[in-house]
């Protein structure tokens, strides 16, 4: 690559702005927006998923803060099958249109989900070098989290996926199954029987053409195909260490795998970065920043909360979207009932994070899968607000107990509440603990690190 030519970067991203504003879709409107400041044109691949208020039109374009962006409404295009939540040949037609009209010099893919797998095969058609910044497990997992249908951590599917297959029992609406399949199921102890069942069974003259064996086998081959289109990255971008040892385990291409901290925005939080002082008798601010849903654990926190003694000064700040699961945002409610000190309070924009991670005392992390460097971790130690944060790789890699916070045992609430607990027995933990918080690499510094990938893959 010469120096100083400005790079055409087609950056493939599941959801964006301003519908969607979690992690991934911060990250990738950060690096986009670098990406300008360096003298580049980033264009953001994006989709309306199924079931979302779309455009109605299968391809539209806007703008968002100078970023251009192509998004396709899959409304248009519902899932038939497993297979279309990880690759779909029928997306190739409008996919080779984008691909035509903006003519990357290189692609940088952040989320797979919507787009699938079929945008590798579309760019390595058009030899468009392509990279992946790797943001949660996608690659080896149904539900990219490597959680387990019961609710532990795994660690990758097992040589048949059958693991996988039971994941799917547990997420699906058993109408969208066939009969046999439903009524096996039904009790969820049988998950995990059932799935290997269904895999021996599939194998049975018979059965080896229907719908249920059709599903099995999508979910079988899942893995492979993914590690087969994989093979299209130059290079992949692992945030932390577990991912990156996630990635090498499961036989993705180690090494091509690099690892690259995220970087944060600091000068829009920089004003905020003030370690804490606490004044005697005032309360310890506890809060929660981050998407209100089962698998972040923040029924977790509230009941812990609840169960804290003393210091009635104390609160807890839950910030949040209340429409995105609304049974468990009402199953919160019910567990907090009778305790004012407790506040739900929506979203807010982000353009206000510096401020209102400031405004806490310690921000808690409460997460029940193995997370992957989540930027409000980051953000929240960059303006000096130290963190409380379930004992998983991908968290507590950035956190020393005692230090710049604390770790607790995960699905644990009375550890968290213990921890909790500990902090309200003793205030001066507050400032300890603050003036030790700090993240220091910026936005910019990661976007100088991924422009070095993109030169030594566009020299190869």
């Amino acid at each position: 690559m010469k120096k100083n030519r400005p790079l055409k970067v087609l950056i493939p991203v599941h959801v964006f702005f301003p519908e969607h504003f979690y992690g991934t879709e911060t990250y990738t409107l950060e690096l986009a927006k670098q990406l300008i400041c360096k003298g580049h044109e980033p264009y953001v691949l994006t989709s309306t998923p199924f079931g979302e208020e779309g455009t109605g039109e299968e391809l539209s374009r806007y703008e968002y803060q100078g970023v251009p962006v192509y998004r396709m409404d899959l409304n248009l295009k519902p899932h038939k099958r497993i297979k279309d939540t990880y690759y779909r040949s029928d997306l190739h037609v409008v996919l080779r249109k984008i691909v035509s009209d903006i003519e990357p010099d290189i692609a940088h893919v952040t989320h797979l989900i919507n787009h699938t797998s079929a945008i590798l095969e579309v760019l390595n058609d058009f030899k468009i070098p392509t990279v992946a910044t790797l943001t949660d497990f996608f690659g080896f997992c149904f539900n990219n989290k490597l959680e387990k249908y019961d609710g532990s951590l795994c660690v990758g599917p097992n040589s048949r996926s059958t693991n996988c297959l039971a994941c799917f029992f547990h997420a699906v609406n058993p109408g969208r199954l066939p009969r046999i399949m439903a009524v096996a199921i039904k009790n969820k102890k049988l998950i995990r029987p059932a799935a290997e069942f269904f895999f021996l069974l599939s194998r049975v003259p018979g059965f080896r053409k229907g719908r249920m064996a059709g599903l099995v086998s999508d979910m079988a081959a899942r893995t492979r195909i993914l590690r087969y289109l994989y093979g299209v990255y130059r290079k992949m971008v692992a945030p932390t260490d577990f991912l990156y040892d996630a990635y090498v385990d499961n036989r993705f291409y180690p090494k091509r795998l690099v690892k690259i901290n995220f970087g944060i925005d600091l000068g829009a939080v920089s004003e905020f970065a003030r370690p804490k002082k606490k004044s005697e008798g005032e309360g310890i601010r506890f809060g929660y920043v981050g998407q209100i849903a089962r698998h972040k654990g923040v029924d977790l926190l509230v009941e812990a909360f609840c169960k804290l003694r003393g210091s009635t000064g104390r609160s807890l700040s839950v910030y949040g979207p209340f429409d995105q699961v609304p049974d468990y945002m009402r199953e919160l409610r019910e567990l907090s009932k009778g305790f004012e000190n407790v506040e739900f309070l929506g979203t807010f924009d982000k353009e206000e994070l510096g401020r209102r991670l400031s405004e806490l005392d310690l921000l808690v992390i409460p997460s029940r899968w193995y997370e992957n460097s989540p930027l409000v971790l980051l953000y929240s130690l960059a303006v000096k607000t130290p963190v409380i944060v379930t004992d998983v790789k991908g968290l507590s890699e950035f956190v020393t107990d005692d230090f710049n916070g604390f770790t607790f045992q995960k699905d644990s609430v009375e550890d968290l509440r213990r921890v909790m607990q500990k902090i309200i027995d003793d205030p001066s933990l507050v400032e300890r603990l603050s003036e030790n918080a700090t993240y220091k690499k910026d936005v910019s510094d990661h976007a100088d690190e991924v422009l070095k990938i993109y030169e030594s893959v566009l020299s190869e």
